[in-house]
């Protein structure tokens, strides 16, 4: 690929990366408290928010998953050259993000519905100490952390895939 294709490949990345952490963080730090604060029950605002995050976890599949177009091409390239590069130290990133996306799409998120659906009441009813409040507090505050360090790595990644290089390295005489 010519560098000035994996240039605009690199915008799109950085717009995607960009793009979904400005959502997920305007989410996270505006919309969300302002369901619980202005819903009349605790209930119908986390129904809300669980709703949001299933769509922001998708959209996040599609981020991270598009952002991958910047290395592809570049990791055969540095495979041949170091055993460690920027490359791979992006794609560790880029993975470990997209296995984020996975466990919170895919087995957290379920498991937050399956007891909600479960206790078929608020969680506020339960006592503190009730074993299906107590493991969707655990599991609630798993979703929270995944869906917060996402955030960090796409901004992250954003910043660095200007770093990542443009051209192969010139081969050896």
């Amino acid at each position: 690929m010519s560098p000035s294709t994996l240039r605009r490949l690199d915008q799109v990345s950085v717009a995607l990366l960009l793009l979904w952490a400005g959502a997920a963080l305007g989410f996270g730090a505006f919309s969300a408290p302002l369901l619980f604060q202005e819903l009349p029950s605790r209930d119908v605002a986390g129904r809300l928010a669980g709703l949001t995050i299933g769509r922001l976890d998708w959209a996040a599949w599609v981020a991270f998953g598009l952002a991958g177009l910047s290395w592809g091409a570049r990791w055969v390239a540095e495979v041949k050259e170091e055993i460690v590069g920027p490359i791979r130290l992006w794609s560790a990133a880029w993975l470990v993000a997209l296995l984020m996306c996975l466990a919170s799409t895919f087995v957290v998120t379920p498991k937050v519905r399956a007891i909600r659906a479960r206790i078929g009441a608020p969680i506020e009813t339960l006592a503190p100490d009730h074993a299906d409040r107590v493991a969707y507090n655990k599991a609630h505050g798993l979703s929270r952390n995944l869906f917060f360090l996402r955030i960090l790595l796409a901004m992250g990644l954003a910043a660095t895939v200007g770093m990542l290089p443009r051209k192969d390295p010139a081969p050896e005489a």
